[in-house]
């Protein structure tokens, strides 16, 4: 069966983004240096990518508004928005948990829970997420947009993988059995 991957970056003190709402943060220690390319190791498995409206916004109008960045992933964009949906770019108003649990159903390969926090949260509940691979970001924000909501839920997890990578910690957890 496919595996659900929230693969992601945050703050050391737990944000997906500052006040307003920017991502321009997200580096290492050193910007000249170069970085392990983990996306392109994450990304071999993956062949469908989900993210809310304002992830999709966000990459269309200030992270890559010439082209779209996963062409070669079927996109899955939940939101109200009344959007002509493409042959790789689907937008739906479907609930996540609903979108996952039938894409886990098909075949193929791994599904990509991209972001934001709204779009995690109710996958977070539902359980539906298999494998968490999460990067620390060296940079304390203060406030900004959570990956973890204080809402309450308990996910016991476990650390199957980690890396250190110009300052960023790489951070892989799978689910625990209590």
């Amino acid at each position: 069966m496919r595996k659900v991957v929230l693969f992601i970056a945050m703050s050391l003190d737990g944000y997906i983004a500052d006040q307003y709402g920017k991502v321009d943060w997200l580096a290492g220690l050193d910007r000249q240096k170069d970085a392990i390319d983990t996306f392109e190791e994450f990304v071999k498995n993956i062949d469908t990518v989900i993210m809310g409206w304002k992830t999709y916004h966000q990459i269309i109008t200030e992270l890559s508004p010439e082209h779209w960045v996963y062409p070669n992933l079927k996109s899955y964009v939940v939101t109200h928005q009344q959007v002509t949906s493409t042959h790789n770019i689907i937008f739906t108003s479907e609930k996540p948990q609903d979108i996952v649990s039938k894409l886990k159903q098909k075949q193929g390969k791994d599904i990509w829970i991209c972001g934001g926090s709204q779009m995690i949260q109710p996958l977070l509940k539902s359980q539906l997420i298999d494998e968490y691979y999460i990067t620390v970001i060296p940079i304390l924000l203060g406030s900004g947009i959570r990956l973890f909501q204080s809402e309450y839920y308990s996910v016991p997890l476990k650390l199957i993988h980690y890396r250190e990578n110009n300052g960023m910690m790489e951070l892989v957890y799978v689910h625990r059995e209590e």
